[in-house]
Formats: C-alpha cells, structure tokens, sequence
C-alpha cells in the first residue's frame, strides 16, 4: 500500500494570511490523517516554495513561511523544495511534451488515453531546436501536442471573457488556428524571432473532442470538456517563465505527491493538470525519473475500478478541493491585498492554537462532547495534533460552500468565550 504524500505549496509573495493557514491545515492533516497499516506510519508532507516567477518573490518570506509553519506545529519531511532551482527539469519537461502530436487516428498500441484521445510521439526533438513539425494545412487529424503563441495579453483580454468563479481564461484558439491554416507563416515568424509563449493543445471538436473526470474528495465526481471547460493553454510564458500549470505537474509527479490537498478554484485546473500529467507520462519524461510503466498500470487499475481510491499514486493522485475563505467584503484573501497576516497576527498576541483552533473550525473540525455531539458552537483553540485526532473528510464535505469572514473575525479568533467552550 501507498503512503499518502501531501505538500504544501506556498507562494514567497509576502507573509501568509488566514486564508494560507486554513489550506496548510487542511494539506496537513490529510496527509497525516491516513496511516499506513503496513509500516504503521502516517503520511508525509513535503514543502515547496513556488518562486518560480521571481518577480513575485519578496525577499524572506520564504523563511518566513517556514517559521509561521514551525510556530503553528504544522512540520513537514525532508528539505524545502525550492522551483526555482529546477528550471532544468522544467525544460526538459517542456521539450518532451514538444516531441508529441494529438492524433486522432493514432494505432491503439502508439497512444495515452483520457477519455478516448491520443497521444502520439513523433520521436524527433525539431520543435526544442526552435523549428516546427510538418504541419499539412488544414489538418485536423494531426497536430503538435505544443505549439507557439503569439498573442500579446492585451489580444487575450480583448478575446477571452474570464470564467464565473475562477476567473479561468480559455483561449479562443487564434494561433492555433493559425498553425493550422498557414504553418509557413508560424515558421517566418518563430525565424523572425517573434515573442511568443508556448501553449499546451487539447482535443478539439474536430478531433472527437475530449473529456477529463476524477472524483474530488469534497466536491465528489467531476468532468470536464477539455475544449470547451479548458483551452489551450500556456505552460512557457514569452518571458521565458516556465506557467504553474506545467511546473506544479512536473514537481508533484516527481516529488511523488499523490494526496493533493488545495482550494476549490483550482477544480478546473486540475482537470488541465491530469491532461498534462497524461502527456508527460505518454512522452517518457516520467519513466526517466524511474515513474515506470508498473506505476501507470497500478494507477489504471484504480480508474477502472470506478471509486476514489483511499491512496492515490504520483501517476494517479487522489484529489481535495476545500471551498475557499473570503474577507468580509466578499472579496477573497489575498496577499497583494494586504489581508491580515500572521505577522500582525502574531504581534497581537495571538497563540498558535487560536490560529489553529480557528482554521479547524473553518475546515468543519469540531470538537465533541463525548457522545457524538458537537460540544462548540464557535472556534476552540486546539493545536495541530489535536485537531488530527478530530480531523475527517466528512465533516468537512457537510458544508461546501465557501467560508466568510465576519467583521470581528480577529476578535472571534481569540475570544475568551471561544477559549472556555468544551
């Protein structure tokens, strides 16, 4: 049996908010919830620091992360995982997913499904060298798995409405019609170094189209059209950045992540993610980090069994998408707004277990009164390991609607009265 493998993932963009705590937790005490019966062990859970764009990073705060974490009692295994010193393995993940075509008519033996599609690998590098595949115009059958794109940010606003929720861009498909219709002219502009970014394509209606399903832990089974949900979408940015999307794929399937723990408004990104993490294993890049085919078929097998498996593996992870916290004005938490930080937090005089005790009751996480009954109305300061031994995806799945904060919620965080419930 698998051990669970959770992560925290923060971003060093400034000190973390209640809104980060709340995640942490929940990634924690998953992860650490599920005890292996063969080793008698909990799960583990591994930090990575997400500065792979350093234009957001602030000096510090990644040590400050990991301070709030040691002052919180939430630990992690092994050495901090740092993005930005992995730009080689991003590259080379890149050029595998380049060395592959949609292929609809692909032999059954030459392809990786999800939902029916194909992935084929076209066993060449040309596209890492700067140049294109044969592209024949018009085609619909065939075409490069990655493709470049032209677009400014500027055409994309003008072009894509954000979606309701999670404010999800999909992208009309202009360079890919482009590629499509006229590959010289693609050629003439890549040679003309043009600035682009590199786009990840999905299944189109011209191809069959495609679909992506797993089953979320809180928000049950979900399914996404990968065209019409999803788009095309960036995994190198124009300024050479490698996009979240193809890193954090790159990282949780090579650091052996199978329990992913986050908010729901990344419910379709995972849906992109699964899509990605399909090509990377069609391309071989996994099986070159020792992520063998033995890997795959276990994973497989817990697919077609048709339930959420209690375990996932690096190929297959099992999935939670908790609902999201927002400030009293209905806005969500966020750095760049400056919401209340642990910093303040702490500097008030507020204690771990008041943080923690408030972010347990957020997730769902009651205290009981001995006979079944939840015994407090209110948060109860409690520290981590307490709120373990309370901690299930029940409780958490009786409420999936998004959590707000009240006006006086730092008052409520350390009320005497939420200190003394039982």
């Amino acid at each position: 049996m698998n051990t669970a493998v959770g992560r925290f993932a923060p971003t060093p963009s400034g000190r973390m908010h209640i809104g980060n705590v709340y995640a942490m937790l929940a990634a924690w005490l998953s992860a650490k919830s599920q005890v292996n019966p063969v080793i008698g062990l909990p799960g583990r859970v591994f930090l990575r620091i997400e500065d792979v764009d350093g234009s957001r990073a602030v000096p510090d705060a990644d040590k400050w992360i990991m301070d709030d974490l040691h002052w919180l009692g939430l630990d992690w295994d092994g050495e901090p995982v740092y993005q930005s010193r992995r730009s080689a393995i991003y590259r080379e993940a890149l050029y595998a997913l380049q060395s592959i075509d949609l292929d609809a008519d692909a032999p059954l033996g030459d392809r990786s499904h999800v939902s029916g599609k194909v992935l084929v690998t076209r066993g060449d590098s040309s596209v890492s060298a700067g140049r294109l595949p044969d592209v024949p115009k018009g085609s619909a059958g065939r075409f490069p798995l990655v493709y470049p794109c032209f677009c400014s940010r500027a055409d994309l606003r003008a072009a894509c409405a954000p979606q309701e929720g999670d404010r999800f861009l999909i992208y009309p498909g202009t360079c890919r019609a482009l590629l499509a219709g006229d590959p010289n002219e693609v050629r003439s502009r890549l040679e003309a170094r043009r600035r682009h970014s590199w786009r990840i394509a999905v299944p189109d209606d011209e191809m069959g189209g495609g679909s992506v399903a797993f089953d979320d832990r809180v928000f049950g089974r979900q399914v996404f059209d990968l065209a019409r949900d999803v788009g095309d979408t960036v995994i190198r940015r124009s300024d050479g950045v490698f996009a979240y999307q193809l890193v954090v794929v790159v990282d949780d399937l090579l650091m052996g992540v199978n329990d992913i723990v986050r908010g729901r408004d990344l419910l379709r990104s995972t849906a992109l993610q699964v899509w990605i993490r399909k090509a990377l294993i069609a391309s071989g890049f996994a099986e070159r980090y020792g992520i063998g085919s033995d890997d795959v078929a276990e994973s497989d097998r817990g697919d077609a069994a048709g339930k959420a498996r209690p375990v996932g593996t690096s190929v297959n992870p099992v999935y939670a998408h908790v609902p999201l916290i927002d400030a009293p004005s209905g806005q969500r938490l966020a750095k760049r707004k400056r919401s209340p930080d642990l910093g303040v937090l702490r500097a008030a005089g507020v204690e771990p277990e008041q943080v923690i005790g408030y972010c347990a009751w957020l997730l769902g996480v009651r205290k009981s009164d001995g006979i079944g009954n939840c015994g407090a109305a209110g948060p109860v300061p409690m520290d981590a390991q307490e709120a373990l031994e309370r901690f299930s995806w029940e409780q958490v799945k009786t409420d999936v609607s998004d959590r707000k904060l009240t006006v006086n919620w730092e008052s409520e965080l350390v009320s005497p009265k939420s200190a003394t419930v039982a």
